[in-house]
């Protein structure tokens, strides 16, 4: 056995301190990632970021408009929950509801007793199919379409002060006759005013693009924004939360349903549209870097590197060694191939025939018969054939092998 000097040592085995030093930038990496969001949500928790948050000056926040409102002697109440909402509701307010669709069925079901009953504004920001029936029954979302520039073509006064302005978003069609339809896109209103009870009305805006920071300065969103809030003397801001005490009131599940039998697990459903799109973002970020860090730590290894042994082996005590162990393993197959294999080799130089062909019995064993002169020997036993069945028989293959390679020498 050879053996090579002056390579350098190498195991697979790893010390700690090796693999410390290994993993050690993989685990500072999650430590700045984890730092920059603590500090990141640290900054962002004042609530003061949020979409259509009227003390955001985000783009998509609304401080933009409600600064012109009370500029205009509107007073802006922002509430989170539920109770705070009812209780500023009267005949001189404004309801704002910026999500709809985030609220239970009970909460939806006391939202729109109590608008019902206050005589106010009630002003539904693209409510969708799991809030529609019972904040505006008899209207329908149909379809949605892209938000742009479009004509009121209604008798809608602040419409008609407004002009073109920035709509689309989702169409509804309502069955009650008096409602008022505007900006409508294939004859679905993306405005949709409904009237109430004594002077209090609902509207349905199918898009909150005219209330964003970014877009009350363009076309006649700011008009339109302005008329349909400041209606009343007062406004009420209302951001629903998850945190909401009142969005356990009525249960979940098949425990709160309504009166028609209708289940609430559509806006059960509708969990994921709940989640903070930045949040969405930083699970695909971490999912990426997951991905990146497998590839990474799961790259094929260099190539084999000659260890320098710390003895020299003699090949006798290592073929005795080997033979050892396929006698514990049992394993005379592996034995009887290695014993084959071997003796092809030796002999294909010796018969004429190339490296290629020496494990091909169809050039291998005509050139042996032609060789030792026995056409009918049965060589292919001997060179290709089975496993030996125990241990006597798998000694006799050894010396019929050696006798063949003797005969191939001296023939």
């Amino acid at each position: 056995m050879t053996v090579t000097a002056d390579v350098p040592t190498t195991s697979e085995a790893r010390t700690p301190h090796q693999v410390w030093v290994r993993v050690r930038g993989l685990l500072l990496a999650v430590l700045v990632l984890l730092v920059a969001g603590v500090a990141f949500a640290a900054v962002r928790s004042d609530g003061r970021h949020g979409r259509l948050d009227p003390r955001s000056a985000d783009p998509q926040g609304s401080r933009a408009v409600a600064e012109l409102l009370k500029d205009r002697g509107v007073s802006v109440d922002v509430v989170t929950t539920l109770g705070e909402a009812a209780a500023a509701t009267g005949h001189d307010t404004t309801l704002l509801v910026t999500g709809p669709d985030m609220l239970t069925a009970h909460q939806q079901r006391r939202l729109h007793t109590t608008a019902a009953g206050s005589a106010g504004r009630t002003v539904l920001i693209a409510p969708g199919e799991p809030s529609l029936g019972r904040l505006a029954p008899g209207v329908r979302p149909e379809s949605r379409g892209p938000v742009t520039a479009r004509p009121p073509h209604c008798a809608l006064p602040a419409a008609r002060a407004a002009g073109t302005t920035d709509m689309g978003g989702i169409h509804y069609a309502a069955d009650e006759r008096e409602a008022i339809a505007c900006y409508p896109a294939d004859g679905l209103a993306s405005l949709l005013v409904l009237p109430g009870h004594a002077a209090g009305d609902t509207v349905l805006l199918g898009s909150p693009d005219i209330l964003y920071n970014d877009r009350l300065d363009q076309q006649g969103n700011a008009s339109l924004g302005l008329q349909l809030l400041g209606s009343h003397p007062h406004l009420v801001w209302y951001l629903p939360s998850l945190d909401d005490p009142s969005a356990a009131g009525g249960g979940t599940g098949t425990a709160d349903r309504d009166d028609s039998g209708d289940d609430d697990a559509g806006t059960e459903s509708d969990f994921i549209g709940l989640i903070p799109s930045g949040w969405l973002w930083a699970t695909l970020q971490l999912a990426l870097a997951a991905v990146l860090a497998a590839v990474w730590r799961g790259r094929r290894l260099g190539p084999l590197v000659t260890e320098r042994l710390p003895v020299a082996i003699r090949a006798s005590e290592s073929t005795e060694g080997r033979a050892r162990l396929y006698r514990k393993a049992d394993a005379r197959d592996r034995a009887a191939s290695a014993l084959r294999s071997a003796t092809r080799n030796r002999i294909s130089p010796l018969l004429g025939v190339s490296p290629r062909d020496t494990d091909s019995p169809a050039v291998l064993l005509p050139a042996v018969s032609a060789r030792l002169g026995a056409p009918g020997g049965d060589f292919g036993t001997l060179l290709f054939g089975p496993a030996p069945a125990d241990d006597a028989a798998l000694v006799l293959l050894t010396e019929q092998l050696d006798a063949l390679e003797r005969e191939v020498r001296t023939s």
